[in-house]
C-alpha cells in the first residue's frame, strides 16, 4: 500500500514528461546537435563544429551574418516596442476594473476577448482595419496602407499585439489587486498619501511578484515573435520588421535550399540571449526589492 502510495504521484506527472521530452527536450538537444552540423535535412548530417557559430557571429561578409543581424536587431526592436504597452495598458486597465462599478465584468470580458482568438483571426481582423481602401487609412485620406512605411509598420504590430495579448496580463493583475488588503489603503488615506503614492508604496509593492512574472513572460514572447510581422508586414518595408525566427524559418524551410545546421545555430544564440535577458531581469528586479 505504501509503495502504491509513492508511486501514484509520479503516474499523475508521467504523461506530463512525456510530453515534455518527446515535444521540448528532446528536439532542443538533436537542434544543439544539428547546429554543429552542416545538413539540409538530406542524407546524413557532416560535423563542422563551431563553423555555423563563427559565420553568423563573426564573418561580417556572409550573407548569414547579416540575416542574423539584421534578424536580432529587429528582435529586440519588438521586444523595447511591445514589452513596456503590454505591461502598462493591462495594468492600468486592472486597475480601473478593481474599482466595483456597474458594467465593469462586461468590459473585463470585452478586454479578454482578443487574446482567445488565434494570432491568424487576430491578423485578418487588423489587415482589414488598415485597408486602404475601406479601412482606417480610407477615413483619413491616406491612400497606403499603413504596413509599408515605416514608422508605422512597426507601430501597427506594436497595437496589434498588444490588443491581442492585453487580457493575459489583465486578468494576472486583477487576481493579484483583489488580495492587496483594503485596510492598507485606508490606513494611508487617513495618513493624507494621495492616489499616486498609494500606487507606488502599496499596490506595487503587493503585486511585485506578478509584475516580474509578466514582464519576464511578456519579454520571452517579444522575443519569440513571428506571426504578427509574417501576416502584417510579411518582413518589410525592406526588411525592417524581419525578425530573427523569419529569418531562422527561411533558412530551414524557405524557396532556396535548406540549411538546417545554420538555422539550429541561430536558434540556439537567440535561446541563449532569452535566457541571459529573463535571468538578467530576475536578479535584478529581485535585487533591487532586496
Amino acid at each position: 500500500m505504501k509503495t502504491r502510495r509513492k508511486i501514484l504521484p509520479f503516474l499523475f506527472v508521467t504523461p506530463h514528461l512525456i510530453i515534455f521530452l518527446v515535444f521540448s527536450l528532446i528536439p532542443i538537444i538533436y537542434g544543439l546537435y544539428i547546429s554543429f552540423t552542416k545538413w539540409n535535412f538530406l542524407g546524413t548530417p557532416e560535423w563542422v563544429g563551431l563553423a555555423n557559430y563563427k559565420e553568423i557571429l563573426f564573418s561580417t561578409e556572409s550573407t548569414y551574418y547579416r540575416q542574423f543581424m539584421n534578424g536580432l536587431k529587429n528582435t529586440f526592436l519588438a521586444v523595447v516596442l511591445n514589452v513596456p504597452p503590454s505591461i502598462i495598458v493591462p495594468l492600468v486597465l486592472a486597475l480601473a476594473l478593481n474599482v466595483k462599478v456597474r458594467g465593469s465584468k462586461f468590459f473585463q470580458s470585452v478586454f479578454y476577448l482578443p487574446c482567445l482568438l488565434s494570432l491568424s483571426a487576430v491578423s485578418i481582423i487588423w489587415i482589414q482595419i488598415l485597408n486602404k481602401r475601406f479601412g482606417v487609412p480610407s477615413v483619413f485620406g491616406i491612400n497606403s496602407a499603413l504596413t509599408v512605411e515605416q514608422p508605422w509598420a512597426w507601430l501597427m504590430i506594436v497595437l496589434m499585439s498588444t490588443w491581442w495579448a492585453i487580457g493575459t496580463n489583465m486578468v494576472i493583475y486583477q487576481a493579484a489587486l483583489g488580495g492587496v488588503p483594503k485596510e492598507l489603503y485606508e490606513s494611508a488615506s487617513i495618513d493624507g498619501a494621495g492616489s499616486i503614492k498609494r500606487f507606488f508604496y502599496i499596490t506595487v509593492p503587493s503585486i511585485r511578484f506578478q509584475i516580474l512574472y509578466t514582464i519576464v513572460m511578456t519579454t520571452i514572447a517579444g522575443f519569440n515573435i513571428y506571426g504578427q510581422p509574417l501576416m502584417l508586414t510579411e518582413g518589410g518595408p525592406n526588411g525592417s520588421t524581419t525578425v530573427l525566427i523569419m529569418e531562422i524559418r527561411k533558412l530551414a524551410f524557405g524557396t532556396g535550399q535548406p540549411i538546417a545546421g545554420m538555422a539550429s545555430a541561430m536558434a540556439i544564440c537567440l535561446g541563449v540571449v532569452i535566457l541571459i535577458i529573463s535571468a538578467f531581469q530576475f536578479f535584478a528586479m529581485n535585487r533591487k526589492e532586496n
